[in-house]
């Protein structure tokens, strides 16, 4: 799977889960406040933000590092909701989520989503 936005969409949405099913775990059950819980980890700004620190920290290995960089450089559309660079930062992040869960490594998403749940 070579299309970093079609590895972005799929990416998305295991990411969309995986938080929502921490969020559940944590004991929140009405929807309203799942909603407004899931914004801090699910917004293109907070996956932005999660991406550049765990750039700073090394966080990637070559390979998952190359998509990122596909995935940040991509011609994108316009978009309303966030500034082209926010927006290309979480593309990248979802992306690479993406691309792991094609490769079966769901070890590896683990171990993005509990830096970024913060276990």
């Amino acid at each position: 799977m070579n299309n970093v936005l079609t590895l972005a969409y799929i990416g998305d949405a295991i990411y969309e889960l995986k938080i929502r099913e921490y969020l559940i775990k944590q004991g929140i059950v009405k929807v309203n406040d799942l909603q407004t819980s899931a914004i801090k980890y699910v917004s293109a700004k907070a996956q932005a933000k999660f991406l550049k620190e765990m750039m700073e920290k090394d966080f990637f290995n070559d390979e998952e590092l190359d998509i990122i960089k596909k995935a940040r450089n991509h011609k994108s559309h316009k978009i309303r909701s966030t500034d082209i660079v926010t927006y290309k930062h979480a593309t990248a992040l979802e992306a690479l989520i993406g691309y792991l869960y094609y490769k079966n490594n769901n070890k590896r998403i683990e171990e993005i989503m509990n830096y970024i749940k913060g276990e």
